[in-house]
């Protein structure tokens, strides 16, 4: 670590407890989508005191908080996402979610908790700046593309000559300290599809005087995993998961339609493509061969999530300097979760990286998404001091 990395690390502990503080308040009143009233007032009020520039979003609770710096230059978006999920809390935290059914599962009260006070950090060193700061808070990462609705406004095309973006993402199966990230693709595609079958119904005791739709639709099932496997380019993978099927309503009555629901995932836009292509020909194909109607739908999500490899070496390098060589893991692979981060990417050379936030004394912690979700607040001093330490580089 350098002596420059040092002090912001010291720093960063002299903060650390505003930040949990900050992240508690958010965790225990967890809020959906795209309108985040009282998340989006308890940032702004963990920002009073700083002189920024606000820029609020019409269509959501997000906004972008602008730090100037002492002298011209390029800018650099830093970022955060402040929503949560639509699932229960079975943890014993005392802070945990006091609204029902909601739960902060993903990090996202971390992320937010982090960025709030890397802006305190960086607004001691703004005389350091050669350019501005763009803190963006945004709704929605969770399917509500709230990253993209900021985007659309023309939100970020407001703020002069942005050069890069950078972000992060908690993960509780790190160690507190330790950063992971790659260049190229480091999350993937989320598309959703749904095949809904149309046979005939009728009595089940007389499965030829009706056309049975539910055999079709668990033989598309196996047919869409071969595809998987005999189609898709095992180095340009896709993940290809039928989460759900719907049909029937009592054992002696043959159905007259079945749906099937699940999730895509790819790491590029070809395999992603291709993947697609072959779920409608499959289930029209093999709907058609049994005289079954198949209507097939695919919504496409969040694209692939591409580091910029430049600024990723330049992330790599800065998080090295500041936590150690040791503190950062180069990942071999992409995850196969999805971000909203990948839209600014598409707009904006920048990066992701993960944060290890692994809990005391858990060989085995709950993963992200998961009920029981908890992370090492300690961790979150790593968090405020990279953020700020990304951005006095790059402005250096």
């Amino acid at each position: 670590m350098t002596g420059s990395g040092e002090k912001l690390m010291a720093e960063a502990r002299e903060l650390l407890p505003d930040a949990v503080t900050l992240r508690r308040k958010i965790h225990s009143n967890p809020e959906l989508g795209l309108d985040l009233p009282e998340t989006a007032a308890t940032v702004l009020d963990s920002l009073q005191g700083i002189d920024l520039e606000i820029a609020r979003s019409e269509k959501s609770s997000g906004f972008l908080a602008t730090l100037r710096g002492a002298r011209p230059g390029p800018s650099i978006l830093l970022r955060a996402d402040m929503d949560a999920l639509p699932m229960p809390e079975d943890t014993d935290l005392d802070f945990k979610s006091r609204n029902e059914g909601r739960m902060h599962a993903c990090g996202h009260d971390a992320h937010t908790a982090m960025l709030s006070l890397a802006a305190r950090l960086l607004d001691r060193h703004r005389d350091e700046l050669a350019g501005d700061v763009v803190l963006m808070f945004q709704p929605g990462e969770e399917g509500y593309f709230g990253a993209k609705v900021m985007i659309d406004e023309g939100l970020l095309d407001r703020a002069p000559d942005l050069g890069a973006a950078f972000a992060i993402h908690i993960v509780p199966q790190l160690p507190p300290g330790v950063v992971a990230s790659r260049p190229g693709p480091i999350m993937a595609a989320a598309d959703i599809f749904q095949v809904k079958l149309q046979g005939k119904g009728g009595h089940a005791s007389m499965p030829h005087q009706s056309i049975d739709p539910i055999p079709v639709a668990c033989e598309i099932v196996q047919a869409l995993q071969t595809l998987v496997t005999r189609r898709i380019d095992v180095f340009d993978p896709v993940v290809l998961t039928v989460s759900q099927i719907e049909a029937g309503t009592t054992t002696n009555v043959i159905p007259e339609s079945a749906k099937l629901v699940g999730t895509l995932r790819s790491t590029s836009q070809q395999s992603r493509e291709r993947a697609q292509e072959g779920i409608r020909r499959v289930a029209e194909q093999i709907a058609a061969a049994h005289e079954v109607e198949a209507d097939v739908v695919i919504v496409n999500g969040y694209p692939v999530t591409v580091n910029d490899a430049q600024f990723s070496e330049f992330a790599r390098t800065v998080a090295m300097d500041l936590l150690g060589e040791d503190a950062y893991l180069e990942m071999p692979s992409p995850v196969m979760s999805a971000e909203d981060f990948s839209c600014v990417l598409q707009k904006l050379p920048g990066a992701i990286v993960l944060l290890g936030v692994r809990p005391a004394g858990e060989e085995a912690p709950a993963p992200v998404h998961s009920n029981r979700m908890s992370l090492n607040e300690e961790g979150m001093q790593a968090g405020i001091a990279l953020h700020a330490a990304i951005a006095l580089r790059y402005l250096k």
